[in-house]
């Protein structure tokens, strides 16, 4: 596939220019001039720019005095809160790497991630910190930093997150970066082969991805501040621990420069009564938060119009819930495609131009696109057959942390290898059609089956067992584990759950558990994971017949783009 016939109508320039600095230096200088705006709300209080550099400043001092520097791996393991915005620009200031950890890992998880990462500094929630308190003992941790909401107290020495900031000047030195060679962040993925393992994103392919998205969305950016920057609003409801919450929301809005409402967790109430009175324009959501918002019975009673851009990925939204939303609501879903191994965006449908309904739209400026043969991955398919994705693109990771061998599969001559089966047709936009891999995406986010399996083998009355994802007309498929006893036993569903529920976090155990005298095998004796998927699928096709969706335009969302603007 050498002709990149998605360049026939794009919608924007293709090469860009990415400026080789560190991302602390790309977002001071962005901001540096908007001090008055806010920059963040949470809890109904806001914080100007000045206010959050000032912070950042004193943080990144007293991690500096605590021995942290380049290179030095420093956890965060919270929520949305302000204390997160703090401490990822402090780290991203002193060119330490910071570990995403998301808040609801459980202590074995905690233990893994931070006995992988070799982290020595743990800025954590006082709300979520029992997972690290059970495993203090076993990990390498030289200081663990509170963020703290009410008044605790807490087993082992601890400082806390509010003290040192008003203790240290905002006087912090500034690491001399390498951006294309120097790790910003540690995001933790199964990757394509289920077993966790980091992403090490550098802040060269952070940066880019964010030049990448703004000129993406460049036409709403021309709209927006023709008169110059005012206050603008994001909402953030998406996990800035996870990859696409953090790029989309600290890395873009922020630099635009952009307010950000910060929303710990998601509440359809809540987020009505912010889109009334805030009128954010941008807002990034998975296909479950953007359907619960749709179906909420006054929805009609609130100015979604207000909202300009409706970002959606993470997991395929189906067209179906597409044509719902859009017709319930009036709002305009922008769908596109990402990994965690590449910052995360490569595709997107046109914010101006044309949407194709079920596609994960065109590539992302100067990134390379090709759809080979699984077999044969030197070979292309033609256009219109199914192969692997494989992309190459200034926003790809380094590689995984401290694991050359999952490395070297993945990444091979420059191209990633997503594991990912898609499509692209004659106007060069490119469908996802099945994964290669093992992956589950639950409301947007990843679980991996072979994860959970490895648990729940470990329960003694379990003999075989093997997990898989089944559609749910909510959060698009959810996990369902079957399960073959050992001779002679006997066990219930909460049972297994209870057990595996001590080292998974909550989001990755199964919907449901369904026992089995024996599993289909090949003839080699190996499950067949997706003989299982089959007879779901078509369990399900028997119950359920879906109505036709009507789009009030199905073919293409056509709109008028000047030829100046492109």
């Amino acid at each position: 596939m050498t002709d990149k016939l998605w360049l026939k109508n794009y919608p924007v320039r293709w090469n860009l220019d990415y400026p080789e600095i560190s991302i602390y230096r790309y977002f001071k200088e962005r901001t540096d001039k908007y001090n008055h705006l806010t920059a963040l709300v949470f809890n109904e209080k806001k914080v100007t720019f000045k206010r959050m550099h000032e912070i950042i400043d004193r943080f990144a001092a007293a991690l500096f005095d605590l021995g942290v520097r380049k290179g030095d791996r420093v956890a965060l393991m919270m929520p949305n809160c302000p204390e997160f915005v703090y401490t990822y620009y402090a780290c991203m200031k002193l060119g330490a790497i910071e570990v995403q950890m998301d808040p609801l890992y459980m202590p074995s998880e905690v233990e893994f991630a931070l006995n992988d990462s070799g982290a020595k500094v743990v800025v954590v929630s006082d709300g979520v910190i029992d997972s690290l308190q059970a495993v203090r003992d076993y990990v390498p941790v030289e200081h663990v930093i509170v963020s703290r909401r009410k008044e605790l107290e807490l087993d082992g020495e601890v400082l806390w997150f509010d003290e040192l900031v008003k203790k240290y000047p905002p006087n912090s030195p500034e690491a001399k970066i390498n951006p294309k060679e120097d790790v910003a962040i540690l995001q933790y993925t199964g990757g394509t082969t289920g077993t966790t393992k980091a992403a090490m994103l550098t802040h060269y392919s952070l940066i880019c991805n964010v030049i990448q998205k703004k000129e993406w969305f460049s036409a709403w950016f021309r709209e927006k501040y023709t008169n110059g920057i005012t206050q603008q609003y994001g909402l953030a409801i998406l996990p800035l621990f996870q990859i696409t919450g953090l790029n989309f929301l600290l890395n873009l809005a922020l630099t635009v420069p952009m307010g950000i409402i910060l929303l710990p967790s998601f509440d359809v109430e809540t987020i009505l009564d912010i889109i009334d009175r805030y009128r954010p324009a941008f807002f990034p959501g998975v296909p479950t938060i953007f359907s619960a918002i749709a179906d909420h019975p006054d929805a009609n009673k609130h100015n979604l119009k207000a909202v300009d851009i409706w970002r959606t990925g993470g997991a395929p939204m189906p067209v179906e819930m597409i044509a719902h939303i859009e017709n319930h609501t009036g709002v305009k879903i922008i769908e596109g495609y990402g990994l965690t191994e590449t910052s995360p965006t490569t595709h997107s449908n046109p914010y101006r131009g044309i949407r194709k309904f079920g596609s994960i739209g065109l590539p992302y400026p100067d990134t390379e696109c090709r759809i080979v043969d699984p077999e044969n991955k030197s070979a292309d398919v033609p256009v219109g057959e199914e192969g692997e994705l494989i992309i190459k693109g200034p926003q790809l990771m380094k590689g995984y942390w401290n694991n050359p061998e999952d490395t070297a599969e993945i990444l091979r001559d420059g191209w990633l290898y997503t594991g990912d089966i898609a499509k692209m047709d004659d106007k060069g936009y490119f469908y996802c059609v099945d994964r290669s891999k093992d992956i589950v995406i639950i409301g947007g986010i990843n679980v991996y089956p072979r994860e959970v399996d490895e648990v729940f083998i470990k329960h003694p009355k379990v003999a075989e067992v093997v997990s898989t994802g089944v559609p749910d007309d909510f959060y698009g498929e959810v996990l369902k584990t079957y399960v073959v006893l050992k001779e002679g036993q006997s066990a219930t569903e909460d049972e297994l759950l209870d057990f595996t529920a001590q080292n998974l976090a909550v989001y990755k155990l199964p919907f449901i558990v369904e026992f089995r005298s024996e599993l289909p095998k090949s003839n080699a004796g190996k499950i067949l994971r997706r003989a299982l998927v089959e007879e779901e699928k078509n369990r399900v096709a028997e119950i359920k017949s879906a109505p036709e969706p009507e789009f009030k335009s199905w073919e293409e969302d056509l709109l008028d783009v000047e030829e100046d603007d492109l």
